[in-house]
């Protein structure tokens, strides 16, 4: 039985003998494609050579692409765990073709590795071709029908409709027909008893795509049209999982030697065993054996978990698995990061980012595992109280809500705490409760709509001016030029109209690896519009402005804002230069993490395990100073990425390098790296270099905020400035720390003194006040307006009182600074037999009256406002609602 790895390894040798490139993965996660968070699919690191945009330097490559599919059209992550063969993240070997061979070379070659290499029985292989599509006009597949005919009989090759064997990347994009290779894995008796045929793409956990061959002909567009391509081109995918799971004879993927060795690891660490069943214990074995993966992979290529966008996806991947683990195999403390240094041994000769990162990786996962079992208690906390409060209430009461989680308390344990929906209703069913699920969907959409509300934004179709491929950026040499604008397009946001504008030829560098995008002019004549911004998607060089020219057929000249490009180079060279300083200092443990590089400033995120001390921020910041000083010649060389490898130039993990590549070498003995930003002459003309902050982001994440260039020259002179601005105030003092220590020192005494006499006088209003209370039935009312001098000394005033009463309505008012303050606390049994809440009474009847707001919780209630002419009224309000 062949491993996984020489599987991998067999696929990659039989396109490299038919005249392949062996490309490596791209990141897992997308820049510069405003479509897609993560590569879905093999295809997405070649689409812009199927839209024409790129060249492609090999008219042949194949590869094994990591690729995550939990968002957007492909979303697979509600079975993953559940069923067999699903997975969040997972490899797909593909091979490709950009304009050469095409339908006849694909088919041939695929039955060729299925059938001649991996020895698969013909007998179990089905194929499906595209039908054809009648409303998009369409035609079937003669031409794959034709050449599949010469491999398979008749009878095994299906017509398949739009759905399943037309394939597209999303709404938008390069899209064609496929043909899919099937396979049944079924038992003979089982393959007797049923025609595999009629179980092609039915969801039939044995009978499954192995191999999917698309042929790129289309561009889908906005408004829903395909438009022929300018070429020609073979896109295929086949899921390796899948593969290894056939050619090793087991009938689910998790069995393979691709998860077993991690199955393994959790039964160690766990003390429970997998029982490859469909019970809630098996499932959390194999989600956790899947989701590591998505989560180590993702960290790896640079997107650290956090609450939105990509980042937000890795946390929710990673809850799942810890809702799993936490409620199925009753582990209650960090798992998933116990299992990283595991898949790095595992994948070191295919991934070795995993390797590299490995420790920088766990600290980041169990750090985010530590945050959310805390959250899983609160929550747990959460649903408790409701038990005990509302829901024993209810129940006394004889509602029958009383055995139903509301919506509203399911949307907040999924909102506030993470709970998955199905966490709650486990929990529920666990307390005899059921969840009222249509509310929590209600409370869902609401939230879906206020966000999409906030961020719609509708992009129209490209229009084609003058035609080409792409952009020719001249910016590291000339800040202007004479060229054309090849195409634009119009995007409104928020009822707002702006451009975007491709052009020719361009100086204008777009936002790339932290370096932000250009400014500047393009001018039409005697028409100039600004450029707002500069970007890049798939490739294309986008100039962002709020109109478009009346004569946008003829020459622009395109200026770059030079003033604002020297201050960003000042900053991007001096970012390099930190950065070898931190290794130098810290540790080769050291690895950018993120940046940006503006006119302003610098910000630089770097793996490190501890706060940055004084001592180490001041000999970083002499180093730079240093080579600052020295003026080394800032010398930039484009060569093969191999050999910038192996002269020790650094890579950024998550980042896609071509086999050429740019590198800025400021001393080959200090700093060499991959960059295709803007930089210096020379590292004199930076001039000064100032730290400002060091914080942390996450878990083994810091970042350092600096300036340089005039900006930091302008940064010292305003400190500098404050300090005599101090100094003059304490009367020049000739030890000016000593002076604010003492100062410091005298306002703590003074602090204390005023607590110890509020205390005095609080306890004096509260003796005041107790006497001065009424009876209204068989509850204290206390209400009266008092003098203090704080919102927090009033709150304070009123918890006094609560510990001399049993059942009470207690108003509290003051005038503070000309502001009204009111507190309104009530005890539980109160509220709950005279039906008063605090936070209504608030709300409806106090913050309006004396013109503010406010809010609080049934039992205790704040509000405060402009008129503080209406206290009195207030009182009376409460009293009047008491009665």
């Amino acid at each position: 039985m062949m491993s996984s790895a020489e599987i991998r390894k067999k696929f990659l040798e039989f396109f490299e003998s038919k005249g392949h490139t062996i490309v490596p993965s791209a990141p897992i996660v997308v820049k510069n494609d405003p479509t897609l968070l993560f590569t879905n699919a093999g295809m997405n690191q070649f689409k812009d050579y199927f839209l024409g945009n790129q060249k492609p330097q090999h008219v042949r490559v194949a590869d094994t692409q990591k690729c995550l599919r939990v968002s957007g059209k492909h979303n697979d992550l509600e079975e993953v765990g559940v069923d067999t063969y699903h997975h969040t993240m997972f490899e797909m070997l593909g091979n490709w073709s950009f304009g050469d061979y095409f339908k006849k070379e694909a088919i041939a070659w695929a039955w060729e590795l299925v059938t001649g290499i991996y020895k698969i029985d013909k007998e179990r292989l089905y194929v499906t071709v595209f039908e054809g599509d009648t409303s998009e006009k369409l035609p079937r597949d003669n031409e794959a029908i034709k050449e599949w005919k010469e491999w398979i009989d008749e009878d095994r090759i299906i017509m398949g409709n739009k759905k399943n064997t037309f394939w597209e990347m999303g709404d938008t994009g390069p899209c064609g027909p496929c043909t899919e290779i099937h396979i049944d894995c079924r038992t003979d008796e089982e393959r007797k008893k049923t025609d595999g045929k009629s179980l092609v793409n039915a969801d039939h956990p044995q009978v499954i795509e192995l191999w999917n061959v698309v042929f790129i002909q289309f561009n889908r567009l906005k408004d829903g049209t395909l438009e022929p391509l300018p070429a020609k081109h073979v896109d295929t995918g086949m899921g390796f999982e899948r593969l290894v799971r056939v050619l090793q004879g087991k009938q689910s993927n998790y069995d393979t030697d691709v998860f077993t060795g991690t199955i393994s690891e959790v039964e160690k660490i766990t003390g429970r065993k997998y029982d490859y069943s469909d019970s809630k214990e098996a499932i959390a074995f194999r989600v956790i054996a899947d989701h590591i993966r998505a989560i180590a992979f993702t960290i790896s290529d640079g997107q650290l978990p956090s609450n939105t966008g990509a980042g937000y996806v890795i946390r929710r991947i990673l809850r799942r698995a810890v809702r799993y683990y936490y409620s199925y195999l009753d582990y209650k403390q960090p798992l998933l990061y116990q299992l990283t240094l595991l898949l790095a041994h595992q994948f070191e000769n295919v991934f070795p980012e995993l390797k590299i990162q490995s420790g920088f990786i766990s600290k980041v996962i169990k750090e985010e595992e530590d945050a959310f079992l805390k959250t899983l208690d609160k929550g747990l906390l959460r649903f408790e109280m409701f038990m005990s409060l509302e829901g024993l209430k209810m129940f006394q009461e004889g509602k029958k809500e009383a055995f139903i989680l509301p919506g509203k308390i399911a949307f907040e344990l999924n909102d506030t705490y993470g709970f998955p929906i199905d966490l709650t209703r486990l929990i529920a069913k666990e307390k005899g409760l059921t969840v009222d699920e249509a509310g929590f969907e209600i409370e869902l959409q609401q939230q879906k709509q206020r966000s999409r509300a906030a961020t719609v934004i509708d992009t129209e179709d490209w229009v084609e001016i003058h035609k080409n491929g792409s952009t020719k950026f001249i910016g590291y040499t000339d800040l202007e030029t004479k060229t054309r604008v090849a195409r634009y397009r119009k995007i409104k946001s928020k009822g707002k109209e702006s451009f975007q504008l491709v052009l020719e030829t361009t100086p204008f560098y777009a936002e790339s690896g932290g370096q932000v995008g250009d400014t500047g002019t393009l001018q039409f004549g005697n028409e100039v519009i600004d450029v707002q911004d500069t970007k890049k998607e798939n490739e294309l060089i986008i100039h962002f402005t709020q109109k478009i020219p009346a004569l946008i057929d003829e020459d622009v000249w395109a200026k770059v804002d030079s003033v604002k490009r020297k201050n960003i180079a000042i900053h991007h060279s001096a970012t390099h230069l930190l950065h070898a300083a931190l290794r130098k200092v810290l540790g080769n443990h050291v690895a950018q993490k993120g940046s940006l590089v503006n006119d302003e400033h610098l910000r630089f995120d770097f793996s490190h395990f501890a706060k940055v001390g004084e001592e180490e921020m001041e000999k970083i910041e002499q180093l730079v100073n240093e080579k600052i000083r020295e003026n080394i010649p800032v010398i930039i060389k484009e060569m093969p990425k191999d050999e910038a490898i192996r002269m020790g130039a650094m890579a950024l993990f998550g980042e896609k390098y071509g086999d050429r590549v740019r590198v800025v070498i400021i001393d080959p003995k200090y700093s060499i790296e991959l960059c295709g930003g803007t930089h210096v002459g020379a590292t004199g003309e930076i001039g000064f270099f100032k730290i400002k902050h060091e914080t942390a982001v996450a878990a083994g994440v810091r970042r350092i905020e600096a300036v340089a260039g005039k900006i930091s020259e302008d940064f010292v002179q305003e400190q500098f400035s404050s300090i005599r601005s101090i100094r003059e105030y304490l009367k020049n003092p000739a030890d000016i720390l000593k002076s604010v220590e003492n100062i410091a020192t005298e306002n703590n005494e003074l602090k204390k003194k005023i607590e110890s006499l509020e205390a005095k006088q609080l306890n004096g209003l509260k003796n005041e006040l107790l006497q001065k209370g009424s009876a209204v039935h068989d509850i204290s009312f206390i209400g009266d307006q008092v003098e203090v001098n704080s919102a927090d000394a009033l709150k304070k005033l009123g918890f006094d009182l609560r510990t001399d009463l049993k059942k009470y309505v207690i108003v509290l008012t003051a005038d503070i600074s000309g502001k009204a303050a009111i507190v309104i606390m009530i005890d539980d049994q109160t509220a709950a037999a005279k039906n008063l809440d605090a936070s209504k009474i608030i709300k409806e009847h106090i913050a309006p009256l004396i013109k503010g707001g406010g809010g609080g919780q049934k039992t205790l209630a704040t509000a405060g406002g402009q008129d503080t002419g209406k206290l009195r009224e207030a009182i009376e309000k409460v009293k009047s609602l008491l009665e």
